[in-house]
Formats: C-alpha cells, sequence, structure tokens
C-alpha cells in the first residue's frame, strides 16, 4: 500500500495521509460477491473512469467524461452489456446516472467485475455522494460532497481502492 492508495479501514478511508469517513454497503464488506447482495466487495478494486453532472458542478478533472440525459448503466445479467453504461432508451434493466438527487453528481467508476462483466457477481461499484453520514449503499463507497471532490482532484486512472477481507 502506498499514500496514493485508497484504503478502507475501520475509521474511514486513507487517502494522501487524510481519513475520510465513508458509508459502504447495506450487506457489510463481502469476499464473494453477488448481484443484489448490497455488500461492498473487497480486494483491491482500480479507478477506471469519472463522471460527472457539468449542469451541477465544475469539470473535477481533466479525465472526467460528462453524464448526459441518456447515460445509464445496465444492472441486468442477461445483458450483453451488463456492467457496462449504456444509453436510453435501453431494453434491460438499468440505473439511471443522471439523478434527481445529487449522489452521482460525481462517480469514480471502479473495475469491479469490468470490463469483462461475469453475470451475477454484481455490477457498478462506484465511489459516489452519500445521502448522510452512516446511510448504507447498496454496494458502493460513498463519501461527503467536499471529500469526494477533493478525493476526485488527486486520483489518476489506476489508483488503487484497497478493501481488506471481511
Amino acid at each position: 500500500m502506498t499514500p496514493a492508495d485508497l484504503v478502507l479501514t475501520r475509521r474511514g478511508v486513507r487517502f494522501r495521509g487524510g481519513y475520510f469517513p465513508c458509508s459502504i454497503g447495506k450487506g457489510g464488506l463481502s469476499n464473494s460477491k453477488r448481484e443484489g447482495d448490497g455488500a461492498t466487495p473487497t480486494g483491491c478494486l482500480n479507478i477506471v473512469g469519472m463522471l460527472y453532472r457539468p449542469d451541477r458542478l465544475a469539470r473535477p478533472s481533466p479525465w472526467a467524461i460528462p453524464i448526459g440525459p441518456q447515460d445509464l448503466w445496465s444492472d441486468d445479467v442477461q445483458d450483453t452489456q451488463y456492467n457496462h453504461m449504456v444509453s436510453a432508451p435501453y431494453p434491460f434493466s438499468h440505473e439511471k446516472l443522471r439523478r434527481a438527487d445529487p449522489l452521482y453528481d460525481l462517480v469514480l467508476i471502479t473495475d469491479w467485475n469490468w470490463p469483462n462483466a461475469v453475470a451475477g457477481r454484481g455490477s457498478a461499484i462506484f465511489l459516489h455522494q452519500w445521502r448522510r453520514p452512516g446511510f448504507p449503499t447498496e454496494g458502493c463507497v460513498a463519501f461527503r460532497r467536499d471529500h469526494l471532490r477533493w478525493i476526485a482532484r488527486r486520483i489518476e486512472p489506476g489508483t488503487r481502492l484497497i478493501i481488506p477481507q471481511a
């Protein structure tokens, strides 16, 4: 581990000498993540993308991609595009990336079960804004808005998110 790694600890995520409180999945940590279990997977995940709402905040990093009104994320295990970004209209089960609430105003995408997704292993482990302190996610790691923005300005593609085994 290096100071440039994001490391989940009991105090929060350690990154570049600081600790950032966070929320994890309502299913806790899992060494064997499954679609719909609400758990945050353990292991070493890499940050592979950054999305943001350009109508709500300035580009947080030069490599960030704007979220448009048609942007979705497929979560349907029957879909050949399972666990990938897709566009509306879309016939398979999916999650809207452009949400009414601020949770996905800034999204860091991990390589959990990506790019070669295995059906049922779980989709979309993102780092995103939390609803409120301590409120669990569906498996993602969530932060206070200002902390997430601070982190986003300092990471690069390939930055590691290390989640120790449960």
